[in-house]
């Protein structure tokens, strides 16, 4: 399992901020710690809308990018301090530019956004790095998901694929968790599960479904400022995922054999029961079901399970209260 925290914009154009959340994400037990690469000019315009106006101090959705933007020599602070932490450093590109910048921090691997999936121009990029790619697919049809996949494929790169909602935050009706399976079966690579619902039952229902990768925005606080701040998962929150994570894709690695239960022998003479008597009896008594209890432990008596085998059986000799029934006390005719 692939565990990404993403930090997005939550640390509101901060460098100090973007520390604080690489540090306090490491300490979760996440793989890597995602940012988005943003450089105003060359992704965006004076033109393109907000998707929810949520900011007072940014007149326009470019301005607000602008100010999201870090310094080639922040990002590098940034990198830096995810191999210090030893967590991956890991980001969006939104543009040409910005996997120019990457290249330069020495990226292992590129995240591509729901709204670039077809985004030609920005893969022809990337895929001249030769790296492999995590594709999160919000916003895609399985048509243009089979378009973006046949020009990786013709480039020859590799590429997993996530499920994903575009919705903030994501009502339990939208997950789409089915998905994860089917996305495995129509690509025949590695899936997983970006999640925008601010619940940690979501990735744990994403990984017994089988996904190998998990990712989720990351906030201190759902009360922040942001776009994404209430489709975020805190820090304790993280925390108590990962460990949950970590433990079920253990427990799937791991199956149970439940046609073998010999390891269990021992337990089962201490747990499993004996047929006994309920009251006293008088020898020639024909047994009935109300004459019968079942008591701890096995092999005390005859099976509980063999109940049915001794109705209406004879008894051989006088049985008091509470005494198991043995195959010695019954008339078998």
């Amino acid at each position: 399992m692939f565990i990404i925290a993403e930090v997005g914009q939550a640390h509101e154009g901060s460098l100090g901020m973007a520390l604080s959340y690489i540090d306090a994400l490491a300490e979760t037990g996440v793989d890597a710690v995602k940012f988005q690469v943003h450089i105003a000019e060359a992704e965006s315009s004076i033109y393109e809308p907000f998707r929810i106006k949520f900011s007072e101090q940014d007149k326009t959705r470019f301005d607000y990018w602008k100010r999201m933007e870090f310094t080639s020599e922040e990002w590098k602070i940034l990198k830096l301090r995810c191999d210090v932490k030893r967590v991956e450093f890991l980001a969006s590109p939104f543009s040409n530019k910005a996997v120019d910048l990457l290249e330069e921090l020495g990226v292992k691997r590129y995240k591509i956004g729901s709204g670039e999936v077809s985004n030609f121009l920005l893969l022809e990029k990337i895929a001249k790095t030769g790296k492999p790619l995590i594709l999160s697919s919000g916003m895609s049809s399985y048509s243009e998901l089979d378009s973006t996949v046949e020009f990786l494929k013709e480039r020859k790169v590799p590429y997993s694929i996530l499920q994903c909602t575009t919705a903030y935050p994501t009502q339990p009706e939208q997950y789409g968790l089915n998905v994860i399976p089917e996305l495995r079966e129509r690509y025949k690579v590695e899936v997983g599960y970006s999640d925008h619902s601010a619940k940690k039952e979501t990735c744990i229902a994403a990984t017994t479904l089988g996904a190998e990768i998990l990712e989720f925005h990351a906030v201190f606080s759902r009360k922040s400022f942001g776009p994404d701040a209430t489709s975020s998962l805190e820090i304790d929150e993280i925390t108590e995922l990962v460990c949950s994570v970590r433990n079920i894709s253990k427990a799937l690695k791991n199956p149970v054999d439940k046609s073998d239960n010999r390891e269990y022998e021992k337990l089962k003479s201490i747990f499993e029961k004996s047929l006994a008597v309920n009251k006293n009896l008088r020898k020639g008594h024909i047994l009935k079901f109300e004459d019968m209890e079942a008591k701890k432990p096995k092999d005390r008596g005859i099976d509980a399970k063999k109940f049915r085998e001794v109705i209406g059986k004879n008894l051989k000799t006088i049985l008091n209260r509470w005494d198991f029934l043995k195959e010695e006390d019954i008339l078998n005719e």
